[in-house]
C-alpha cells in the first residue's frame, strides 16, 4: 500500500526536512573542490615535466569513464530515487526491536544505506543521544560506510560481481560482529555508562531521520517538490562520483606508468597472513574515498596485489579513515572509540583472510 506524507506545502516541507539530513554528495557552491584541484595540479605537473604522460593519462581517464558510465548512471539514479522517495528514512525502523534483532536489522540497514565513514557520524550521535543501545548502533556504524546500492554497482563494474558480493557480505558480517561484540562487552561492564562524551553534539538536524522518521512515497514523481529533489540528487551524485572517479583514474594511470609491478607483489602479493595484515594496517588510517579507491585497487590487483589484501584494504579504509576516526574520538568515550577501531580492524582482517582463502 502506498503511503504519502501529503501534498503541496506539506510535501515541500517533508522534502526540505529530508534534504537537511547529511548527504555524502554535498555540493558546496563557491568553494574550490579539493578533488578537482588535485586533478588540475597533477596535470599541471605532468604538462611541465612529462607532456606525453599527460596525454596518455587524459586518454586513460576518458576511456575509463566511458567503460564505467552505464554503471555510474545507474548508481546515481538509485541513490537519487531513495532520496526523493524518502526511502532512507526506513533506517530508523531497524532500531525499534529487541537487542539481538535490532543488531541484525541495523547491520542490514547499514549495508543498504548511502553514508560514508564521515557522513554517518551525525546519525550515530543522534541515535546515541536518543538512548538507542550501543549494540545496534555499532552494527550500523560499521556496516554503513562499506556498502550501499551505488557502491555495489560501481564495485561490480570495477572489480567484478564476485568481489562486490563478497564485500557486501563482509560489510554485513563486520556489522554483526561489532554489534554482538558490544552486547557481550556491555555485560562485562567495560562499556557501562553513556557512550557519548558529556560535551558531544547530538547530531543536530542531521539526526532528523532517526528522531522523526518520515513516511515513504515510492511514486515520488507525482509531487513536484520530490521530482525536483530527484533531479537535484541525481545532479549532485553525478558530480560527486564523477570528480572522485576522475581523480582515481588519473592516479591509476600514473600507477600503471610508474609503479613497478614487482614492488606491489613484494608488499601485498602472495599468500598468507602478512599481506592481508599489512593491507589492513595501511587501510585503517588511510583517507581515500570509497569510490575513488576502487579503480586504484583494480590497478593494484593487476600489479600483483593479493585478493585478500585488496579486500582488507577496502574494508579497513572504508570504516575508519583518519578524518572519521577523529570525528568519532570527538563525540564518543574512549572505550567506545577503542571498540570502534578494534572491531573495524578485526573484521577487515578476518574478511580479508577469508576472501583470500576462497578467491
Amino acid at each position: 500500500m502506498q503511503t504519502k506524507i501529503g501534498s503541496g506545502a506539506a510535501a515541500t516541507t517533508a522534502v526540505d526536512q529530508a534534504q537537511s539530513a547529511p548527504r555524502i554528495w554535498q555540493i558546496r557552491p563557491g568553494r574550490l573542490d579539493r578533488a578537482w584541484l588535485a586533478v588540475g595540479a597533477i596535470f599541471a605537473v605532468l604538462l611541465a615535466i612529462a607532456p606525453s604522460q599527460a596525454a596518455q593519462s587524459a586518454t586513460f581517464v576518458l576511456d575509463a569513464h566511458w567503460t564505467v558510465l552505464p554503471f555510474l548512471l545507474l548508481s546515481v539514479a538509485i541513490a537519487a530515487y531513495a532520496k526523493a522517495a524518502a526511502a532512507d528514512n526506513l533506517i530508523a525502523h531497524a532500531f525499534q526491536n529487541r537487542a539481538a534483532v535490532a543488531v541484525i536489522l541495523a547491520a542490514l540497514a547499514g549495508t543498504l544505506s548511502p553514508f560514508c565513514s564521515c557522513g554517518v557520524i551525525p546519525i550515530i550521535a543522534a541515535l546515541l543521544a536518543m538512548g538507542v543501545p550501543l549494540g545496534p548502533v555499532m552494527a550500523f556504524w560499521l556496516s554503513s560506510p562499506l556498502m550501499d546500492p551505488s557502491m555495489f554497482i560501481i564495485t561490480a563494474a570495477t572489480l567484478g560481481t564476485g568481489f562486490a558480493l563478497a564485500k557486501a557480505a563482509a560489510a554485513m558480517a563486520i556489522g554483526l560482529v561489532g554489534g554482538f561484540g558490544v552486547l557481550i562487552l556491555a555485560r562485562t561492564g567495560l562499556l557501562a555508562g553513556s557512550p557519548l562524551r558529556e560535551d558531544a553534539d547530538n547530531g543536530g538536524c542531521a539526526g532528523s531521520k532517526v528522531r522523526k522518521p518520515k513516511q515513504v512515497v515510492w511514486r515520488f514523481w507525482t509531487e513536484p517538490a520530490r521530482l525536483q529533489s530527484f533531479a537535484a540528487g541525481a545532479r549532485e551524485g553525478l558530480l560527486f562520483l564523477g570528480k572522485w572517479l576522475t581523480l582515481a583514474f588519473v592516479l591509476e594511470s600514473l600507477m600503471v606508468a610508474y609503479v613497478p609491478a614487482d614492488l606491489v607483489t613484494r608488499v601485498a602479493g602472495g599468500e598468507g597472513v602478512l599481506p592481508v595484515l599489512g593491507a589492513t594496517l595501511i587501510g585503517v588510517p588511510a583517507y581515500l574515498n570509497g569510490y575513488a579507491a576502487l579503480p586504484l585497487v583494480a590497478g593494484l590487483l593487476d600489479h600483483g596485489m593479493a585478493p585478500g589484501a585488496a579486500m582488507a584494504f577496502l574494508l579497513a579504509g572504508g570504516v575508519t579513515s583518519l578524518p572519521a576516526a577523529i570525528a568519532v574520538y570527538a563525540i564518543a568515550r574512549r572505550q567506545v572509540f577503542a571498540a570502534y577501531i578494534g572491531f573495524a580492524f578485526i573484521g577487515a582482517l578476518a574478511a580479508g583472510l577469508m576472501y583470500g582463502a576462497i578467491a
